[in-house]
């Protein structure tokens, strides 16, 4: 079997055939899934402002494809496994935490919050909402200075 795609946006459409069960997952649900930015078909795709069919069926052949036809024929002969294909996949994995080391950590983090929005929280309600696994908490990063090393004793 083979899994033929079609992403469409506001200013684009494309649509790609033949690719394997894995192909799709690392190509195109993986990224999909995680809400990231994705090359497919000479194109960028943001998920946010795409849509996405998948369709599962036999393998099409150059003359299935020849003058346009593909989908069409894609759409004859295939089962649009969209909903079962994204319910089964793997869960993007996310990092619980970030930890970044600088001389400078406050010129990390502003750089970090540049140009968004942010407001400062206490530690007690930090932790509060990381140790609850609160869904609305993506990551933690720390940013921190370098230990120095301890000067040698005598």
């Amino acid at each position: 079997m083979a899994f033929h795609v079609e992403l469409s946006s506001a200013d684009n459409r494309a649509r790609v055939f033949n690719l394997s069960h894995r192909e799709l997952l690392s190509r195109v649900i993986e990224p999909w899934l995680a809400e990231r930015p994705f090359e497919l078909a000479e194109y960028e795709w943001l998920p946010s402002e795409s849509s996405l069919k998948v369709l599962e069926g036999k393998r099409l052949d150059n003359p299935d494809l020849a003058f346009g036809q593909g989908w069409s024929n894609a759409e004859r002969s295939a089962e649009n496994v969209t909903e079962r294909v994204l319910a089964e996949a793997p869960r993007p994995s996310l990092p619980d935490a970030f930890l970044v080391e600088s001389d400078v950590p406050e010129a990390v983090v502003a750089e970090m919050l540049a140009e968004r929005e942010a407001q400062p929280v206490a530690w007690s309600q930090a932790r509060e909402r990381i140790a609850g696994r609160d869904p609305a908490v993506a990551a933690v990063i720390l940013v921190v200075k370098p230990s120095e090393p301890e000067p040698p004793r005598s």
